[in-house]
């Protein structure tokens, strides 16, 4: 298949050629001795919310914190 830029170097891709959907982020790299350009899918960030109901230790088992005021430090 070939792939053209447009009027405003823009690269569109066919999703039949690669699948992807919104907020998939790819690393662009350039190599100038074979003039490719090579495009790498980047995995997402983990979901902090997954991570966290994944956890093994369940927030009833962590202990309290203090209430107590920080000590000052003498420089």
């Amino acid at each position: 298949m070939i792939i053209t830029l447009d009027a405003k170097r823009r690269v569109s891709i066919p999703a039949t050629l690669a699948p992807a959907s919104p907020g998939d982020q790819f690393d662009a790299t350039f190599d100038a001795d074979d003039d490719v350009v090579t495009l790498r899918r980047v995995k997402r960030k983990a979901n902090w919310l997954e991570v966290w109901k994944t956890c093994p230790v369940p927030m009833d088992d962590l202990p309290p914190r203090s209430r107590e005021m920080p000590k000052k430090v003498k420089l």
